[in-house]
């Protein structure tokens, strides 16, 4: 384990709120998504929701930034790298995975489907998944990532970037009508309008290959080789228009497709309205890029190396997967008890404040609780490893 002078400081900060970024994001699902459906309460909920998830909306994309920092290209061999990921991720990740299928819906069931893919119960979990894959690629791409120059690499992430248009192609293409078609498990699904070569009997169009997840990666590469240390002044000049244009993408396209589809309040509904309303806050989308680019722009300037914080700091750090994996047992329990203690709606203790203050509570409470489980789990030798990673 490094020693705290040894590590980036302002990485460990960023994986810390990227941490919280994502408690925020589960605290607003209640105020959208109840039980099997999409379901809003009032017209101001509509609008809590939109701004609190688009505001945090980046946290996944920056997580991967920070495993581009730290791990590629890899400078290890293949096998020791698999090694320790293996030990680090998937051991928490199996034991975690059962415990939500064990504690959460029909056990048996759960059980089963785990050998296909993670229990929906705790769909957080599908960010494994995904990180598996960018781990799988990592190999491959090192030999070439160790060389490329500035040039090539910002042609690969122009393609990228326009790839973060298709979403939004997709739906225009369809002409807003996106078919919405159900999985094994009942959890609806656009279906894909074919683009570029894609077909009934081919999923693997042009920019199949360069769109998604492994765009943040090359950022982070490019981030790391290529861009200077910038001023505060340079930073916000660069980063806020960025962040305020990412913002507004996410946020106005999300509460534009709620009031397209709601005509009044309380709005009970099929889960796929919620499935359509989230479009703009996906991770492979132009807002949420643009947002992920301004952060870390602004987390590149911290350099405070004082003493006090920065073990605190690295220790939240080391511990946040854990955190990621465990929170939603904390975060359901504290959103439904500050639901039953303030209310709900304009009913609610604090009027239209209520929802507001109810995300940002339990946001922090999740972080708090899992924060204090996790760190001082993480020191006990080989448990820690197991449960924390």
């Amino acid at each position: 384990m490094p020693e705290a002078s040894d590590r980036i400081v302002w990485l460990d900060w960023l994986r810390v709120c990227a941490c919280l970024m994502v408690m925020t994001v589960h605290a607003t699902e209640p105020f959208y998504l109840g039980g099997e459906g999409s379901h809003i309460l009032m017209a101001s909920d509509a609008v809590w929701v939109s701004f609190f998830d688009s505001l945090v909306r980046a946290c996944v994309p920056l997580f991967v930034i920070t495993s581009s920092y730290l791990l590629f290209p890899l400078t290890s061999s293949t096998g020791a790298f698999f090694r320790r990921r293996a030990s680090r991720l998937l051991v928490p990740f199996v034991i975690w995975s059962l415990a939500y299928a064990l504690a959460w819906g029909e056990p048996v069931e759960n059980l089963r489907s785990l050998l296909l893919n993670f229990n929906y119960a705790a769909g957080h979990l599908w960010f494994v998944y995904m990180l598996v894959g960018l781990y799988l690629l990592m190999p491959l791409l090192s030999p070439w990532a160790s060389r490329v120059g500035r040039r090539e690499l910002e042609g690969y992430l122009a393609v990228w970037c326009l790839t973060l248009l298709i979403p939004f192609v997709r739906e225009w293409a369809s002409g807003g009508e996106m078919l919405i078609i159900e999985g094994p498990t009942g959890i609806p699904n656009p279906a894909t309008y074919p683009l570029w070569g894609e077909a009934s009997w081919n999923g693997y169009g042009t920019f199949y290959y360069v769109s998604g997840f492994i765009g943040y990666l090359l950022l982070g590469l490019y981030f790391r080789r290529f861009v200077p240390a910038l001023t505060w002044r340079r930073t916000l000049a660069i980063g806020l228009p960025l962040w305020l244009i990412g913002f507004f993408i996410c946020f106005g396209g999300f509460l534009a497709r709620v009031w397209a589809s709601v005509d009044s309040f309380p709005f009970d509904a099929p889960l796929e309205y919620a499935v359509a309303w989230e479009l703009p806050l996906f991770n492979d989308t132009l807002g949420v890029a643009l947002m992920a680019v301004s952060w870390l722009l602004s987390f590149r300037q911290k350099k405070d190396c004082r003493p006090k914080n920065v073990p605190a700091v690295a220790a939240v750090s080391r511990a946040s997967y854990g955190m990621y994996l465990c929170h939603m047992f904390v975060l359901a329990t504290a959103s439904a008890a500050l639901r039953s203690w303030l209310g709900t709606g304009a009913e609610g203790l604090l009027g239209i404040w209520t929802t507001p203050v109810e995300i940002i509570l339990t946001a922090l409470a999740t972080f708090c609780i899992t924060t204090l489980v996790c760190v001082p789990l993480q020191r006990v030798p080989r448990v820690g490893k197991w449960l924390v990673g």
